[in-house]
């Protein structure tokens, strides 16, 4: 027995009561007999047009698509009867009738859901004996994306989309029959704020990302979870990075992350990312500050962990003799983690430093899906720890000759507040120290530069603006 909120069906000779209204393919999941799909996404809207979700139904004298059928009240569902095989079995020869054998150069192979279910449902005797239609290859259809028109399989997932996510609707289907091709609108391009997205949907190798494309292998990449620091959104992402580079020094060549992905989180980001935070990764291993560096009457030098450390605790520690902290101050970044924030105010606050702020970067621009204006991923954060805002009274007494030492975190002060002004406050410090990543005009004008690690090499939390700490 059941209210009227739920039915019970059985699945495969497991009973499992679901919500009403859910679909056969969801009920299947939950019963852990899960059916293939290559239309079905559960951000989009049911099309039903793949048909290789099919299930065989007690009582039902035709097989069903399992992504469109809602589950009923004593529904019996086969998933793996012989009848349900032969069917997916055929619809799979139907899709690979025109299907370019693509797969030693296309992207998607190790990772395509045809290659998975030829092996799992396919494994025929191919009857086809005609010629291929050909389609249009390899066609940049945006900035982002290429369109192998020969690979597609008509799953309408892009074009949905570009329909119901960012309401843009570049893509249709166009043509009749076996001619039909995924091909954008005439006068239009792909770039979309979300552009990127259309290609972690498409479950084969039509739409191909140009940032990745020809790269590296699938097979080669590791993946770790991690959280976009590209807006204050704070993206759940997965960041896949080359196995075969992922220890070696920022020195030797090549890249380690190869591409960012959308992680799935309801609360935050859905199954979606923005293309500001998808290809705002070539940071992390580029132009990486890799050594200590020292500046003596103009001239840099290489130094070491010890004799930096040193150099700086006793400068604060005489300073704080002389009680004269009131010259010291600190600008942390809106990049760094909850964990270095803390650190930060701990080890500061222990000297009595009181001029402690953070900073922000420039606003960008902002859309309605998921795209903040405010390009930090962790302002929100500073806040809850008590840290003050703004960096430019700091340099204003700088320049005014009221401070003597300034250390900075991460950011490029030339970029907020001007190359003159900052060059400016470098002349009249006595000590400029800059703790960051990546060269930057800040780092070349600092009297002490101590190379740090960005966001894709350590643990730590995020607070984004809903004040979710991730």
């Amino acid at each position: 027995m059941t209210d009227a909120q739920n039915v019970t069906l059985t699945i495969d000779g497991k009973s499992v009561t679901v919500p009403e209204g859910t679909t056969v393919l969801q009920a299947c999941e939950q019963a852990d007999s899960p059916v293939p799909f290559y239309c079905y996404h559960p951000g989009l809207s049911i099309a039903g047009n793949c048909r290789i979700c099919l299930v065989e139904i007690e009582g039902t004298p035709k097989l069903q698509i399992a992504c469109y059928t809602r589950a009923a009240e004593g529904m019996k569902v086969l998933t793996t009867s012989d009848k349900t095989l032969a069917g997916r079995k055929d619809v799979l020869e139907f899709l690979l009738i025109n299907h370019p054998l693509d797969c030693p150069v296309c992207d998607q192979a190790g990772e395509c859901w045809l290659q998975d279910y030829y092996m799992q449902h396919g494994l025929y005797d191919p009857r086809f004996d005609e010629q291929k239609v050909k389609k249009p290859k390899a066609v940049p259809v945006g900035p982002t994306v290429m369109l192998d028109a020969e690979r597609c399989i008509l799953c309408s997932r892009c074009v949905r989309f570009t329909e119901e996510i960012t309401k843009t609707g570049e893509f249709g289907i166009f043509n009749r029959g076996d001619r039909s091709e995924v091909g954008l609108h005439p006068g239009t391009t792909l770039d979309n704020n979300y552009s990127g997205n259309v290609v972690d949907i498409c479950p084969v190798g039509a739409l191909t990302d140009r940032d990745f494309r020809f790269k590296c292998r699938v097979w080669y990449l590791g993946s770790a979870d991690s959280i976009c620091p590209g807006c204050s959104r704070g993206c759940n992402i997965q960041l896949h990075y080359n196995r075969e580079r992922q220890w070696l020094p920022h020195t030797a060549g090549g890249k380690r992350v190869m591409r960012l992905k959308p992680r799935y989180n309801p609360e935050v980001n859905q199954w979606w990312m923005c293309d500001v935070g998808r290809y705002g990764y070539q940071f992390i291993d580029d132009n990486r500050l890799t050594q200590v560096q020292l500046k003596s009457n103009g001239q840099v030098r290489a130094g070491t962990w010890p004799e930096a450390m040193s150099l700086l605790k006793d400068r604060l520690t005489s300073l704080q003799q002389a009680k004269q902290l009131d010259q010291v101050g600190v600008i942390l970044s809106s990049h760094l983690t909850n964990e270095d924030l803390y650190a930060a105010k701990r080890v500061f606050g222990a000297y009595g430093i009181a001029r402690m702020v953070f900073q922000r970067p420039r606003l960008g621009q902002a859309d309605e899906l998921l795209l903040q204006a405010d390009r930090s991923p962790n302002a929100a954060g500073a806040q809850a720890l008590g840290i003050a805002e703004g960096a430019e009274s700091l340099i204003e007494q700088a320049i005014r000759k009221q401070l003597r030492v300034l250390i900075v975190f991460t950011q490029d002060l030339t970029e907020l507040f001007g190359a003159s002004r900052v060059q400016e406050t470098a002349r009249q410090l006595d000590l400029l120290v800059f703790i960051g990543t990546n060269t930057n005009p800040t780092a070349s004008l600092a009297h002490l530069v101590l190379p740090s690690a960005v966001y894709a090499e350590k643990d730590g939390t995020f607070t984004n603006f809903q004040r979710r700490m991730q």
